[in-house]
């Protein structure tokens, strides 16, 4: 259990920190406090707020963000719910962003993960520069991908397009953008994507 006893630990107890962490938690685990105190927290990994008590998403965000080194990088793949939701959540979102440790935000397509339907989203952390960011790279990738059997699967020109527009930071219409703090924090901290991203179709005007 990586929440209540964490695998790689250092001599001194702490918890070890990497360069890089890629990780595919479960999603809303609601047992997530399962075998230890968050509030008494041997790692002091909640000064960031402590997650709802029915909701451990942003416990292994907060995780993975204690074992980043000072210029660490992180992917993270959660549900869309971690972008809105209010409440303890909404405080934990706030401090971070404000803390410039969310460098980008990728939205998936729906149904691509065995067990859930859901459309998920990959947060990209990175210590880094942090204190000079600017902005939030926000990616709607949730339209590029193809059908395969009853799940959706990314074809290698859609993963391409993710990483060369999230590497280059491209902007494109409808599909990527920069998004400045102050037009996050005009939207309460609320980094649903469609808020910033308009991906709808234009709409076929008839000539009557």
């Amino acid at each position: 259990n990586t929440l209540s006893h964490p695998h790689f630990k250092s001599t001194d107890g702490s918890l070890m920190t990497f360069d890089y962490v890629v990780a595919n938690p479960p999603f809303s685990v609601k047992s997530w406090t399962t075998g230890f105190d968050p509030a008494n927290d041997l790692y002091n990994r909640f000064e960031f707020g402590t997650p709802p008590t029915k909701n451990g998403d942003f416990a292994f965000l907060l995780h993975m963000l204690k074992s980043l080194k000072s210029t660490g990088k992180a992917a993270v793949i959660l549900p869309h719910g971690v972008l809105f939701r209010r409440g303890a959540e909404a405080a934990i979102r706030i401090r971070i962003i404000k803390q410039g440790f969310v460098k980008g935000i990728i939205s998936l397509p729906a149904n691509l993960f065995y067990g859930t339907s859901i459309p998920a989203c990959i947060l990209v952390l990175d210590k880094e520069g942090a204190a000079g960011r600017k902005g939030i790279f926000l990616v709607d990738a949730s339209k590029g991908f193809i059908k395969d059997g009853n799940k959706n699967r990314l074809r290698v020109q859609d993963i391409h397009k993710i990483v060369d527009t999230f590497t280059r930071q491209l902007e494109t219409p409808k599909y990527s953008r920069m998004v400045p703090f102050a037009e996050i924090e005009a939207n309460d901290f609320n980094l649903n994507l469609p808020r910033y991203i308009d991906t709808s179709d234009p709409e076929d005007l008839q000539d009557i």
